[in-house]
């Protein structure tokens, strides 16, 4: 449940000063909700999978319209997406060796390599992370990856993103994926993630993709002569011990030919899925949080209770830097400041809630927002 202390209007940017004092507005949500299934074949095979209903999925109904002239009638009942977000194959030679094919999570980013719901204080995903780049980001792959000690690593081999799908106010995060029946992968990309464990509590990791993006649109011949790279370096970590937990990322993101991308895509069909905005040539995500479990010092609850009190900061923007003459609009560089508590009665079980404050330039309204939420996971093995 979230209360939301702004405007809901899609034009509370444009014209700011009109929606300066306008009523709260809510919403209840199941934003993700996820089956996990796997098999082990034995001898070194295995498969996993992951299905995703996203704010409670769809609902669609045929019927007869009674009161018109009996025709058939569709509606839809609910939005909502489903979202097959793993489904893989794999092989493991070693601990320190094993390759995946099929669909998969990107692990760019400390939300993607970390997304279930203990993984991150606030009731929602990070912001910050969960705007620049997809989130969770899965694609069809190959994967390499094992540990070696105090290391682990893994390399991937994906399908490149979707030049006309990316925008202004998320830079790359529709880009993933496909709205067609198939993947376009005239363009391939390689991701890379290490992370270190040698510090005990401590992880910290790195990461990066790179790969071209015009030629995976549907109608390349657009985008001629144009790579539309986009390459992305992360870095960020996580401490868990002496009862605190510490998070941390630090994201930066560059597409080449920012700007002709941005003339093609503004010029593309109203039937296509582009956006048909400005993209930027640069994108950046910093965010940090921390938090501390009171119930360690009450003897009583320590042992299978949890009481965390928290605060997180978030800074990004979509348009961080922009090329050719491309307006730089202020109102996606954003900051976030959030406080709150997530009460774990046992360990599966988290209830959460956090008020934050979201940070615009001066000719902006804040976004102040209550959220609660509560969030639960089961494995059966």
């Amino acid at each position: 449940m979230s209360r939301m202390f702004y405007s809901d209007n899609w034009k509370r940017y444009t014209d700011a000063s009109k929606y300066k004092d306008a009523p709260s507005n809510g919403q209840f949500d199941l934003p993700h909700v996820v089956l996990m299934l796997g098999y082990d074949f034995g001898k070194g095979w295995s498969m996993g999978s992951e299905m995703e209903f996203e704010h409670g999925g769809t609902e669609s109904a045929m019927e007869i319209e009674e009161e018109e002239t009996g025709e058939y009638e569709k509606e839809i009942e609910r939005g909502g997406e489903f979202a097959l977000e793993q489904f893989w194959i794999q092989k493991s030679f070693s601990l320190a060796l094993n390759v995946r094919a099929g669909m998969m999570v990107v692990p760019v980013g400390l939300t993607n390599s970390g997304h279930m719901p203990n993984q991150f204080f606030t009731v929602y995903r990070p912001e910050g992370e969960n705007t620049i780049m997809p989130c969770t980001w899965h694609e069809v792959g190959l994967s390499l990856w094992g540990r070696i000690k105090d290391w682990r690593y893994e390399l991937q081999l994906l399908p490149g993103l979707d030049a006309d799908r990316m925008n202004n106010h998320g830079w790359i995060h529709n880009a993933a994926g496909s709205p067609y029946e198939y993947k376009i992968a005239t363009a391939y990309a390689g991701a890379l993630r290490i992370d270190n464990y040698s510090v005990r509590g401590l992880r910290i990791g790195v990461s990066g993709y790179i790969g071209n993006s015009a030629s995976n649109s549907l109608k390349h011949t657009n985008y001629e002569g144009i790579k539309g790279t986009v390459s992305i370096g992360t870095v960020d970590f996580e401490y868990n011990d002496h009862n605190w937990i510490a998070r941390g990322n630090f994201d930066y993101g560059h597409l080449s030919n920012s700007a002709k991308i941005s003339a093609v895509n503004k010029n593309l069909s109203a039937y296509s899925p582009s956006s048909r905005t400005n993209v930027g040539s640069d994108a950046i995500a910093v965010g940090a949080e921390v938090g501390y479990n009171l119930f360690s010092q009450i003897a009583k609850l320590c042992e299978q209770q949890k009481f965390y009190l928290f605060g997180r900061y978030d800074y990004y923007d979509t348009m961080y830097k922009t090329e050719g003459g491309i307006l730089d609009e202020k109102c996606w560089g954003r900051q976030k400041v959030t406080v709150g508590i997530n009460y774990y009665p046992v360990k599966q079980i988290g209830i959460k809630a956090d008020y934050s404050d979201r940070l615009f330039k001066n000719q902006y309204n804040n976004e102040p927002t209550l959220s609660i939420g509560i969030t639960y996971s089961g494995f059966f093995l």
